[in-house]
């Protein structure tokens, strides 16, 4: 069973030498991971001692940076701290948004009609002139 942690415990860990933060009501400590950051150590201790869930996510970060999280937790948020869970866009670092395909008449009209008004040139107005 994993270790519980009050947001108030998390709190107290909030500084470059000791540096933890919720990500998902996950607690990671990340102290050692501050120099490695590819974002820079900034970001990190501006986070840090709370839920950087948002931050976290806003940023897109990749598969790879997920799964590299993992080695960082150390337990879970208490029932009392939890944050309900927001459905966050999948989109990650590097790609690039879809674009929405809408529905539209018009999508399939104009064509439609762009070829009929061809087929009726080719087959009844231009054999008349003949």
């Amino acid at each position: 069973m994993a270790t519980t942690y009050t947001l108030e415990e998390v709190q107290k860990h909030n500084s470059p030498t000791d540096l933890w933060m919720i990500i998902h009501n996950k607690v990671y400590d990340i102290t050692d991971f501050v120099q490695e950051h590819p974002g820079g150590e900034e970001v990190l201790i501006d986070e840090t001692g709370k839920d950087a869930t948002e931050a976290f996510e806003d940023i897109g970060h990749s598969d790879e940076a997920r799964e590299m999280l993992e080695k960082y937790y150390i337990g879970e948020v208490d029932e009392k701290s939890r944050t309900p869970e927001k459905s966050y866009s999948t989109l990650r670092a590097g790609e690039l948004p879809e674009d929405e395909k809408k529905g539209s008449i018009l999508r399939f009209l104009v064509p439609a009609v762009a070829v009929a008004g061809v087929l009726i040139y080719k087959f009844v107005l231009a054999p008349q002139k003949h």
